[in-house]
């Protein structure tokens, strides 16, 4: 990182000005650049979707991953440009997996400029680069990174990345990189093959109050879009998003809101992975406050075959996955510092009316490719030619669950039961000091459940229920947990977890 200071020292104008090796360019009377990014969207929703089918040209293709990583912004070119007082942009070379270019434009205030794309705002490693040409017809930029005094006023950190379909990730302070969200998903968790809808243009508006806005045009064979994000970073990092979707066809699994995210292993399978680290994962709860006024925390899994969950509502208050392990000693890993990922929150504004908060779970063997996703599908479909607005606060933090006034979950954990083969031992630990709770356990499919206790940890370190599930023939079972009083009032939120039979065939 360089100084903060010196670099806003060295001069603010370099953003536009026309000697870095990109023109500064209004808007042209053709229309080429649109004047409006949500008008665009809705007149492309009316015509034919048509791919970007032109091959990437040297110097950025057939690129190795070692040889794109070779490929850096230049500074004061495409990396590190002054945008307002405060932020800083970094614009992103194509190649490898981002082969498809995006547009990127500023709102100033002398007007609309685009930034054009040239080779010479990147320098190239010269291990893999012999000699890099003055143009390559069909590239573009694959995105942007904002820069912000995060966790120094003195030192431009990231903030925020856009890159690669419709992804985008971002950070509060003392964290790192970890699950993404996403404009939009279609056929997430379903048989036929997923589509991804992706950014085609970039909108970078003045920032104001210490936020920065910007905005994206979506475009797939299904439907056309646009975003429109307001960032506001701090220790914890919001965004407030209106995503509006216009269907070229009827799509009935769209998914508004998606997180991505990865989780290969935790204490409640552990011995899904034969690793030294006890925890592999960047979330490892989903928890849902629900229309009608449930706090609901799911335990993620690695299951042994995909597994989609779909929890049901009438207008949600919140959804997010959650990192909850915040030691160090919880992963024990110093390269990937877990402990620092954050979590991601969605509020929805207004009313979302009736659908499910959707879970899909994919089986993994490493922790390279993400495999958890959670976004709200509507109950009824998206018709072509129709129009659809979502606006949502989403939040990304290191703070828990807001479970209220009722007590967290601290951990979760299962193993055989090594007496009684074919039964599984479950153990929930609560952080609450309730003499004699109440475990209110039921299951889906009849399975039993048996060995049902309560009883306080030592030291003052909450209450712990323990149970064994007896899953018989059964391939999955739905087990449901929660703590209360005697009079019946919950003082936990509501426990769920999927069982699933593993791979080996085994509890």
């Amino acid at each position: 990182m360089i100084s903060r200071r010196d670099f806003f020292g060295a001069g603010a104008a370099l953003f536009s000005t026309p000697i870095l090796g990109f023109a500064a360019k209004p808007v042209r009377a053709d229309g080429t650049i649109p004047a409006s990014l949500l008008e665009a969207a809705r007149s492309l929703s009316h015509r034919a979707y048509t791919p970007n089918t032109a091959p990437l040209r040297a110097p950025f293709a057939d690129l190795s991953y070692d040889a794109y990583r070779g490929i850096r912004p230049r500074p004061g070119l495409s990396a590190m440009l002054p945008h307002g007082d405060a932020f800083a942009a970094d614009l992103l070379p194509p190649g490898l997996y981002f082969p498809n270019p995006v547009a990127i434009d500023r709102v100033t205030p002398e007007g609309l400029h685009e930034i054009t794309f040239r080779p010479d705002l990147f320098s190239f490693e010269p291990r893999y680069f012999d000699s890099v040409p003055d143009t390559s017809p069909g590239a573009g930029f694959s995105g942007m990174r904002l820069r912000y005094g995060l966790n120094d006023p003195d030192r431009m950190d990231e903030v925020l990345v856009v890159q690669g379909a419709s992804y985008f990730r971002a950070i509060g302070q003392a964290m790192v990189y970890g699950l993404s969200a996403r404009a939009v998903a279609i056929g997430t968790g379903v048989l036929q093959p997923e589509e991804f809808p992706r950014f085609t243009h970039l909108r970078l508006h003045e920032p104001s109050d210490g936020a920065v806005r910007f905005e994206g045009l979506i475009d797939s064979p299904s439907l056309a879009g646009h975003i429109d994000m307001t960032l506001q970073p701090g220790a914890n990092t919001d965004m407030q998003i209106a995503v509006t979707l216009f269907p070229r066809v009827e799509i009935d699994t769209i998914g508004v809101a998606p997180l991505t995210s990865m989780y290969l292993k935790g204490p409640l399978r552990a011995s899904v992975s034969d690793d030294f680290r006890p925890r592999v994962h960047d979330s490892d709860v989903l928890f849902i406050e629900n229309g009608a006024g449930e706090r609901l925390w799911r335990p993620i899994a690695n299951p042994a075959n995909i597994e989609s969950s779909a929890f049901v509502d009438d207008s949600p208050t919140s959804f997010g996955l959650f990192q909850t392990a915040r030691s160090f000693e919880d992963f024990e890993d110093t390269e990937a510092r877990y402990h620092d990922r954050p979590s991601a929150v969605v509020r929805p504004s207004g009313d979302w009316g009736r659908g499910a908060v959707m879970l899909v779970e994919i089986p993994t063997g490493d922790e390279f490719l993400d495999n958890i996703v959670a976004f709200w599908r509507p109950e009824a479909a998206l018709e072509a030619g129709g129009e659809y607005s979502f606006a949502y606060q989403l939040t990304w933090t290191r703070e828990a669950p807001d479970t209220a006034s009722l007590a967290h979950v601290l951990q979760s954990r299962s193993g055989q039961e090594h007496d009684r083969p074919g039964t599984r031992r479950f153990v929930v630990d609560f952080d609450t000091d309730v003499a004699s709770p109440v475990p209110d356990i039921s299951t889906s499919d009849q399975a039993d459940v048996s060995g049902i206790s309560a009883f306080p940890l030592p030291d003052d370190r909450g209450t712990r229920v323990t149970f064994l599930l007896t899953p018989g023939q059964l391939d999955a079972v739905d087990v449901r947990l929660s703590l209360r009083l005697d009079d019946g009032t919950p003082i936990s939120p509501v426990w769920l977890h999927r069982w699933t039979r593993a791979r080996d065939g085994a509890v």
